[in-house]
């Protein structure tokens, strides 16, 4: 008899165990950061899918203030760029989709004079920095941001810290105007930046 009820226990155990697997895999189906975890591929970061979020100006909250150091050892920070609409790029060498958005980055910045680009890497150290800037002709500066993590923090709840590559457009008044999580769109950028320009 205890034989007969341990083994109805039993079935009934594996029973949910399947219903409770099914749940959660159609939980993560449509998930895609899920789906990246799941595939298991070691490539230690979460690529976002290029969502574009537009803050309306009601929604922008305050300035953010962030200061850190270069790969050439200055310090930039907010406070110099007062009034200048900024393009914030985080990326580590890496990362693939950072490699292939540099030449569109460079190439913004080259069209739109007025605007600052800023590189923060969340990674390396500055001499693996210094060569992916070289090799890609990268003539803004970048900061490095591996051991304090500063600028990320800074961005806390505009920046999602897993998603490498993530860029922002920064209005002259230090808020933040829009965000793409991972691989930027260079036509779709170009909008956002003349829109902060613009304001």
């Amino acid at each position: 008899m205890k034989f007969r009820y341990r083994t109805i226990a039993l079935v009934a155990l594996i029973a949910l165990v399947g219903v409770l697997s099914i749940s959660l895999s159609g939980c993560s189906a449509n998930d895609p950061l899920a789906n990246q975890y799941k595939a298991g591929d070691n490539k230690n970061y979460i690529a976002g899918d290029g969502t574009v979020t537009e803050f309306a100006a009601e929604n922008r909250g305050e300035a953010v203030k962030w200061s850190g150091t270069t790969v050439t050892a200055d310090v930039i920070s907010s406070s110099d760029l007062t009034g200048i609409v900024t393009v914030m790029n985080f990326w580590y060498a890496g990362c693939a989709p950072c490699r292939a958005e540099a030449p569109d980055l460079v190439a913004l910045q080259a069209e739109y004079k007025n605007v600052q680009f800023i590189g923060v890497n969340v990674r390396d150290s500055a001499e693996t920095a210094n060569a992916f800037e070289r090799n890609f002709e990268v003539t803004y500066p970048s900061i490095i941001d591996a051991k304090t993590g500063s600028v990320l923090l800074a961005f806390t709840g505009i920046v999602t810290p897993q998603a490498v590559p993530t860029t922002l457009v920064i209005g002259k008044d230090g808020k933040v105007t829009a965000r793409v999580l991972g691989r930027i769109d260079k036509s779709i950028l170009s909008a956002l930046i003349k829109t902060a320009v613009e304001e």
